[in-house]
C-alpha cells in the first residue's frame, strides 16, 4: 500500500464519525445508478414529450430533482473518473476514452475505497472504464469487493459479448462469438445475429439485485453504471421495448435509444421494488442520473438534448448537462426542486458525508458536497467557485451564470450568459471582453498535465491527454 493511501486509511480510522447533516441515526445505504449516455431532456421529468419513464420519474416525485446538474466530462471514463476521485477532468489520472481504457493509478482514492474502509459492502454493476484486469485501476484493487460487467470500454461496444468480468475473472456468457465484433456506432438489428442467446445487461441486471438482496442487512454501496442507451444498440429481437419502438418512422439509432431508455426505466423501478419488498427503501438514499449527453441530439425524434447545444463529446451544455434525482425518505422533502450547480466530482464528499465520513476525500479535491441542499439546509451549503470539463483540446468553465468554451486549439473564445441564454446561443465574448480575458485565464490555469501512466500497456512516461 502507498503511503498515500496507507494516510487516508489513517484518517479515516482517526475521524470523529460525522453524522449526516439530516440529524442522528444510522448512515445510510447508497445505490447509485448512473446510465450511460441518456441525454438532459430523455426523461418525462425533464422535458421528454416522448419517453415514458414513470419509475424514474418517481424519485422526482418522492425525492429532489435537480434542474442544474452536470456530468464531469462529455465522454464515458473521464467522467466516470470525477465521480469516482473527487476531481475536476483537469486533475485526474483519466482524461479521454483512449483505446478502450486508461486505468485509475494506484494512488487515486476512490469512493469505493472510502466507503470499504467505513465498513460498506462495496458492489458495482455495469461498465466500469477505469483499468482493466491486471491494471492499477481494476475495480477490486480500488475498493470493489464486487464488480460485475465491463471493465473494458471496448469491451462494453457489446451487449452479446462472449464473456464479462466478475471481480477480475472472466465470466463466460453462452455466446458463441461477439456480435458485430469492437466496431462502434449502431449496426442494423440483425434477425439472424439477434437470436436471443445471453443478454449481458440481463447478466448485469440479476446480479444488481442479488447484491441488494444479500447484503440486505448490511451496510452497501451499490455503484449501478448499467450500459444502455449507449449504442451499439443490440437488442433482443423480441425485447418489449424495441417492440414498442421498433416500427417508429425514426432513424434506427433513435429507436434503439428510445427502447434502451424505457429498458432502463424498467430495471430502476425494479431496484425501488426490491428496496421496497426488503423493507431498505426507508434508510436506502437513491441517485439516479447518466455518465454525458446523449450520443445524438435525435432532433426531430426523441430530441434528446432538449434546448440545449450540442451532444456527447462536446464541453457544450448538451455534452455535459444530466439528469440528477435523488430519492431519501424522511430527509429530503418530496416533490423538491434544486438549481443548485452541481457536477461528478461532488460525488464523493457528498457519499462521505451521508456515510458519517466527511473528512476522509483527500483535502484538495475539487467537488463539495450537496448534503446541505438534499435535506433542506441550504443556508449552509457550500457553492462551486468555478466548474471546469475538458477533452482532447476542447475547454470550458462555468462561474456563476458565465461559461467560457474553446472547441479546440484553435478555437475562438466563446462567452454565455446560462442565465439568459442556457442554449449558448450568443456568444458575448466581445461585448465582454474583460471578463472573458478572466474567466479564459481562470480556465488555463484550472488544469495540470495528466500524470504519467506506468506499466506494460502505458510506457513510462506517456501521458494520456
Amino acid at each position: 500500500m502507498s503511503l498515500l493511501r496507507s494516510g487516508f486509511a489513517l484518517a479515516i480510522f482517526l475521524s470523529t464519525t460525522h453524522c449526516f447533516a439530516a440529524g442522528s441515526g444510522e448512515p445510510p445505504n447508497i445505490v447509485f445508478i448512473m446510465v450511460d449516455d441518456m441525454g438532459a431532456a430523455d426523461l418525462s421529468s425533464y422535458g421528454s414529450k416522448v419517453l415514458e419513464t414513470p419509475r424514474i420519474d418517481s424519485l422526482a416525485t418522492d425525492g429532489m430533482k435537480f434542474t442544474q446538474a452536470y456530468s464531469g466530462a462529455p465522454v464515458c471514463a473521464p467522467a466516470r473518473c470525477t465521480l469516482m476521485t473527487g476531481y475536476h477532468n483537469g486533475h485526474t489520472s483519466v482524461r479521454d476514452n483512449a483505446d478502450g481504457g486508461v486505468p485509475l493509478l494506484e494512488e487515486d482514492i476512490t469512493i469505493a475505497e472510502l466507503l470499504h474502509k467505513a465498513d460498506y459492502v462495496v458492489g458495482g454493476f455495469g461498465k466500469w472504464g477505469q483499468g482493466d484486469i491486471g491494471t492499477t485501476g481494476a475495480a477490486e484493487r480500488q475498493g470493489f469487493d464486487e464488480f460485475v460487467g465491463y471493465y473494458n470500454q471496448r469491451h462494453a461496444h457489446s451487449y452479446f459479448p462472449r464473456y464479462l468480468i466478475d471481480t477480475g475473472e472472466k465470466l463466460p456468457l453462452s455466446n458463441p462469438h461477439r456480435i458485430n465484433g469492437d466496431r462502434e456506432g449502431v449496426d442494423p438489428i440483425d434477425e439472424k445475429l439477434n437470436v436471443r442467446r445471453q443478454f449481458a445487461q440481463d447478466v448485469i441486471f440479476d446480479r444488481t439485485l442479488k447484491f441488494i438482496r444479500k447484503h440486505a442487512d448490511e451496510r452497501f454501496f451499490c455503484y449501478v453504471p448499467w450500459t444502455p442507451p449507449h449504442g451499439s444498440f443490440q437488442l433482443p429481437k423480441n425485447d418489449p421495448h424495441w417492440l414498442k419502438f421498433k416500427d417508429k418512422r425514426w432513424s434506427l439509432k433513435a429507436r434503439g435509444h428510445a427502447a434502451f431508455c424505457e429498458m432502463m426505466d424498467e430495471q430502476t423501478g425494479a431496484v425501488l421494488d426490491l428496496l421496497d419488498e426488503l423493507g431498505l427503501a426507508e434508510n436506502t438514499i437513491v441517485f439516479f442520473t447518466s455518465d454525458n449527453g446523449a450520443s445524438k441530439r435525435f432532433e426531430g425524434e426523441l430530441d434528446s438534448s432538449g434546448h440545449f447545444r450540442a451532444n456527447k463529446g462536446e464541453v457544450y451544455e448538451g455534452g455535459i448537462r444530466v439528469p440528477l434525482l435523488v430519492r431519501w425518505p424522511g430527509h429530503i422533502a418530496a416533490g423538491s426542486n434544486s438549481d443548485l450547480p452541481t457536477y461528478f466530482p461532488d460525488v464523493m464528499p457528498t457519499l462521505c458525508e451521508l456515510a458519517g465520513i466527511a473528512d476522509a476525500p483527500p483535502q484538495n479535491i475539487d467537488g463539495i458536497s450537496i448534503v446541505p441542499t438534499l435535506v433542506g439546509q441550504t443556508d449552509r451549503q457550500e457553492k462551486h467557485e468555478h466548474m471546469y470539463w475538458e477533452l482532447k483540446q476542447e475547454r470550458a468553465l462555468r462561474k456563476g451564470q458565465w461559461k467560457v468554451v474553446r472547441d479546440g486549439a484553435d478555437a475562438p473564445l466563446e462567452l454565455f450568459n446560462l442565465e439568459d441564454d442556457p442554449s449558448e446561443a450568443k456568444n458575448l465574448a466581445e461585448l465582454h471582453p474583460e471578463l472573458a480575458a478572466r474567466l479564459d485565464e481562470k480556465m488555463k490555469n484550472a488544469r495540470v498535465p495528466a500524470r504519467p501512466q506506468i506499466g506494460p500497456e502505458y510506457p513510462e512516461g506517456k501521458r494520456w491527454r
